[in-house]
């Protein structure tokens, strides 16, 4: 009686290890440890954008060569303006271009300059940049089962990511994809080197330029450069792009500026006063006498 009790013991104590083990999905590993599976949730948000980037329309060629609709698409978002309405994400096109000093950069539809962020992941793909910082760098968004143009970029260097506001954004090499509210016209790249952490992207997802943050000692004329207030490229920051000679909207505040070249800053607007000419970036204006001394620069 005894004996029989005992092994009813055994049998109790084994049958609760086993359901400790399924509660916990007891995979053990070579090293004895246990690995856990993925949550439901986190499987069934994985499962979703792996559907929502299959679902997206690959199409070779641009917009225009494949008779996009006028008024819709990159054609529908307004310049430095987050993409609302759903006529504005119906498409997006990616094409591999040349933007100002960039080259290569990859351009919307509508020719506007694509920027990828420091702060972003790329392997997995995810988007840090929510709230106010998507109204400055909007994001490059798409409609489930809209469609993406590629002109000069790899299908297997694009995909598409949940945000966090449930909209898809279009990844290039893994790398979430934005616009920069500064860049009023086609071609302008006002976004590049902002911070340090913002870069134009290459059709293969790396950041465009060198976009290191490093000097550029070229030599090569810059066409545009980007003043800001901080030291080491810290926001606020305004970007100046054209040829010739350029006012800065707040003069007088620059502390650094970044710029793909040379180029030549000067004490007073319409470039007069006292000058000097600058090659690449400097982290540290003050170390050229220059500190809160900008008004104008000369460009190209």
């Amino acid at each position: 009686m005894a004996i029989t009790k005992r092994f009813g013991m055994i049998a109790s104590a084994a049958a609760v290890g086993t359901l400790l083990l399924t509660a916990c999905n007891g995979d053990v590993d070579a090293d004895g440890t246990g690995a856990a599976a993925p949550s439901a949730t986190a499987a069934a948000e994985q499962a979703a954008e792996q559907a929502a980037a299959q679902s997206a329309n690959f199409l070779s060629g641009t917009a225009k060569q494949n008779n996009a609709p006028s008024g819709t698409g990159d054609w529908a978002n307004p310049p430095g303006k987050p993409a609302v309405k759903p006529v504005a994400k119906k498409w997006v096109q990616l094409s591999a271009a040349k933007a100002g000093t960039l080259d290569p950069v990859v351009v919307n539809g509508a020719g506007f300059t694509l920027y990828r962020f420091d702060k972003d992941t790329a392997d997995p793909s995810k988007s840090n940049c929510n709230g106010e910082c998507a109204t400055t760098w909007p994001p490059v968004v798409v409609a489930p089962g809209g469609k993406i143009f590629i002109d000069g970029v790899k299908k297997s260097d694009v995909g598409v990511v949940k945000r966090d506001d449930g909209n898809l954004q279009v990844t290039i090499g893994g790398w979430p994809v934005y616009r920069f509210s500064k860049d009023l016209k086609p071609g302008d790249t006002n976004g590049q080197g902002v911070g340090g952490t913002w870069f134009g992207v290459t059709p293969d997802g790396r950041k465009a330029g060198g976009g290191q943050g490093a000097d550029d000692a070229s030599g090569k004329p810059a066409t545009s450069v980007t003043l800001s207030d901080e030291k080491n490229f810290g926001d606020p920051s305004e970007g100046l792009a054209g040829a010739g000679c350029q006012n800065a909207a707040r003069a007088g505040s620059a502390s650094s500026l970044q710029a793909s070249g040379s180029l030549k800053i000067w004490s007073g607007k319409d470039c007069k006063g006292a000058s000097k000419v600058v090659n690449g970036n400097v982290a540290d204006l003050s170390a050229i006498g220059f500190d809160n001394k900008i008004a104008s620069v000369f460009l190209g």
